[in-house]
């Protein structure tokens, strides 16, 4: 029986090399074959003396914005206004990617103009496949960094040279705004009222630009000599995956690391607005459930109406509010086999608790989150997270250059299962030095006495302090100290990291420390596991070619992971994750190999997608292959496998992808992944595990959307379907009609969901 058991891995592990074999050819074949670009090297000076980690320049380049009157730009992304050609032209772009400081393989200009009302920015991207070079994978808002071409503007309106606001649109227009701090963390779901248009043509691409000064915060000075914005510009060819960037940073860092921005002169700035935007909303939900295949089903069909209102109090300050929120449009879960001893993580989809988010940001790491917005409103089950109504909440958000203050109350509704309950968090942090900060933060839970469900009521507090220091460029220390006291057990715990991270061109190397007690319950929060130490130490080399090539990096390094008791210090589990090969070519394609032993002290009753693992210890070792094709081609796979023993017998997990885009309207996804356990726990059990995923989207334009999204875990039985169609009839105001549908076989027990939802926004 072992003997067959041992053949089917072998055999198995020759159909994964021949599949990703397979698929690496058959990508190749639908790639289309440019060869050398046959355009001139870019206009721009010579960079090659800018090597390694260069410091921020002693003079900051100069940019000066040009102004036209109200009506003279009309935005259709072809700079036909002879406008344009009157302003400053911008074309002194640095290579970042591939090679730090080359010759520009792809030119590209930026002109900036203003009137009363808009900041413009007329961009021309040069390349000389002309339609043919241009790489988009879909139309969406927010799309995926890094497998599209597009240009971004970065401006910091307050010169604080630690925030910025980054506006980032690829040929077809599709757009994508976020806001990034201290180069550390990026909310990528803040939204701004903004317009862009583009036009492809035989020689590139061009875009058009208009930021309303309204969705912008700056200060109260209207005289042009005494107006300076901090601003950045990149471009990312993406099929020579070229990256280049004004004015220069190095390549380690990215170019929302403002210390390094160009100064943005000459705007005559109208006083600021009001600023306050208003999203009311209505939506009808049609829903049934049944809990059998033979059971009537309950029908219940609710109109729902409410709203978020945003209110910008100061340049630098801005008021959130929501009453009845509604999240029917939020990226649903999706369903994970967990086959370790933490706690499921599953991230925040929501745009009222995404928005803002990165004030909170210095507390967090993957192992200890002392605040987690997702502990409010939503009732986390094995399988997925049961909706809880919102009834209103507010936000206070204030940053500048010396500090940040924030606070948050959330009232959440009772229901059959649970009580009312009041959330609040309050956050400040002192910025000191060129990039360093101190913060502190509170949070209290409180849910309601409920004489129904007999429920004396609780509290929940946690305290934390947090650091952030980057003595040099290279260098970032961070720090967080949390402390949580539970009143129903007047359980007093603690928990928190220790992080130092040496990124340079050449090498990186850091480790994270992170911990937390076995009465430590945040609950506001998320802790991968309690009673626990964690500590992380590693590093990689990075491995250039000097000149542009058929590779683009090589990373080979290893990182160990340790747990133990945090009580009495007894080993948890070990593994080291050795990597010898972690390489990218040319196009952004990646191969990956790992090798890792584990050692595991299983003392407690685990049983992992149901198969009972017997208490002791074990030692096993694991071999990780992986291939990621080129991601913006129209067809690109990733083929993983992981091979080996597990505990007492081996587990052969493969994972694939199939993505398929003729054109950017068009995108097409299959997944697989299974798991298949051969003689592992205290049965000696085979089991095999299937987890199959598919989604389509469809766009008429950037506007008009329909997504598809299916799932069937063979572990549960459980299949889901999610339908969403969307029309930005105005800038963020949209018609959503999404469809849900979940069910457990062979039971029959399902729910099903039909929502109807439009949403206005208004800014004054």
């Amino acid at each position: 029986m072992k003997t067959r058991q041992y053949n089917n891995r072998r055999t198995f592990q020759k159909v994964l090399l021949w599949l990703a074999l397979t698929l690496f050819v058959v990508q190749q074949s639908f790639v289309p074959s440019f060869g050398q670009s046959t355009e001139s090297p870019s206009a721009s000076g010579s960079h090659s003396h800018l090597q390694g980690n260069f410091p921020p320049p002693a003079k900051q380049p100069v940019i000066t914005a040009r102004e036209v009157q109200r009506g003279t730009i009309t935005l259709d992304g072809t700079l036909s206004e002879s406008a344009w050609m009157l302003a400053e032209e911008v074309s002194d772009f640095f290579q970042q990617e591939p090679v730090q400081g080359a010759q520009n393989k792809h030119a590209t200009s930026v002109r900036v103009l203003f009137d009363e009302q808009y900041l413009y920015f007329g961009v021309v991207c040069r390349d000389s496949a002309g339609r043919g070079g241009v790489r988009v994978q879909d139309l969406r808002r927010d799309f995926i960094f890094g497998e599209n071409d597009l240009f971004g503007i970065q401006l910091d309106p307050q010169n604080l040279k630690r925030y910025c606001v980054s506006f980032q649109a690829t040929p077809y227009a599709s757009q994508r705004d976020l806001q990034v701090f201290d180069d550390n963390f990026r909310d990528n779901d803040w939204d701004a009222l903004w317009r862009v248009r583009t036009n492809i043509t035989d020689s590139g691409w061009t875009a058009e630009f208009a930021i309303p000064f309204a969705s912008l915060r700056y200060d109260d000075a209207v005289q042009s000599d005494s107006t300076t914005w901090g601003t950045t510009f990149f471009r990312l060819a993406r099929r020579d995956y070229e990256q280049t960037v004004f004015p220069p940073v190095p390549q380690s860092y990215s170019p929302y690391r403002m210390v390094y921005a160009a100064q943005l002169r000459g705007l005559r700035l109208p006083k600021p607005s009001v600023n306050l935007r208003v999203q009311p909303y209505a939506l009808y939900d049609f829903s049934s459930s049944k809990a059998s295949r033979d059971a009537s089903p309950a029908v219940q069909a609710v109109p729902k109406f409410g709203g978020d209102a945003k209110w910008a109090v100061k340049p630098d300050a801005t008021l959130d509010l929501t009453f009845n929120t509604d999240f029917a449009q939020a990226d649903v879960d999706r369903a994970v086999n967990n086959l370790t001893r933490f706690n499921l993580f599953f991230p925040e989809r929501r745009q009222f608790f995404l928005e803002n988010s990165g004030v909170f940001a210095g507390v967090d790491n993957a192992f200890v989150r002392p605040f987690f917005s997702r502990a409010i409103g939503l009732a986390n089950t094995q399988f997925a997270a049961e909706s809880v109504p919102i009834d209103v909440g507010v936000r206070y958000v204030e940053r500048n250059a010396d500090r940040a203050i924030a606070g948050m109350f959330v009232r959440q509704r009772g229901n059959d299962a649970q009580s009312a309950a009041n959330f609040s968090v309050l956050r400040y942090v002192k910025n000191f030095g060129a990039q360093n900060s101190i913060g502190a933060m509170l949070t209290h839970r409180y849910d309601d006495a409920s004489e129904r469900l007999n429920f004396g009521g609780k509290h929940n507090t946690t305290f934390t302090l947090d650091g952030l220091l980057r003595p040099t460029d290279e260098l970032t220390i961070t720090a967080v100290l949390t402390g949580s006291l539970d009143s129903t057990s007047s359980r007093l715990g603690s928990g928190g990291n220790v992080f130092a991270g040496y990124n340079t061109n050449t090498f990186y190397v850091g480790t994270l420390h992170a911990w937390a007690t076995e009465k430590f319950l945040p609950g506001m929060g998320f802790v991968a596991q309690s009673n626990t130490v964690f500590h992380n130490p590693g590093g990689y080399a990075i491995i250039r070619p000097k000149e542009r090539t058929w590779w683009r990096r090589w990373d080979p390094g290893a990182f160990l992971e340790l747990y133990h008791n945090a009580n009495d210090g007894t080993f948890q589990q070990a593994s080291v994750d050795i990597f010898p090969l972690w390489f990218f070519f040319q196009d952004n394609a990646f191969v990956r190999y790992s090798v890792i032993p584990t050692w595991q002290n299983i003392n407690f009753t685990f049983a992992p997608v149901g198969v009972n693992i017997e208490q002791g210890r074990y030692f096993y070792v694991r071999h990780i292959l992986q291939y990621s094709s080129d991601a913006s081609a129209m067809l690109s796979a990733t083929v993983r496998g992981e091979l080996g023993s597990y505990y007492n017998g081996a587990l052969t997990a493969l994972y694939g992808s199939l993505r398929f885009v003729p054109i950017p309207n068009i995108a097409l996804t299959a997944e697989y992944e299974r798991n298949q356990f051969f003689d592992v726990g205290t049965r000696r059990e085979n089991l095999t595990t299937d987890l199959i995923t598919g989604a389509v989207r469809l766009a008429l334009n950037p506007q008009v959307q329909l997504s598809v999204f299916y799932q069937y875990n063979s572990f549960d039985r459980r299949s889901r379907w999610n339908v969403r169609g969307s029309w930005e009839f105005l800038p963020l105001s949209f018609l959503y009609l999404v469809f849900n549908d979940s069910m457990v076989e062979p039971s029959g027990q399902q729910t099903q969901a039909f929502i109807g939802k439009v949403v206005y926004t208004h800014q004054f």
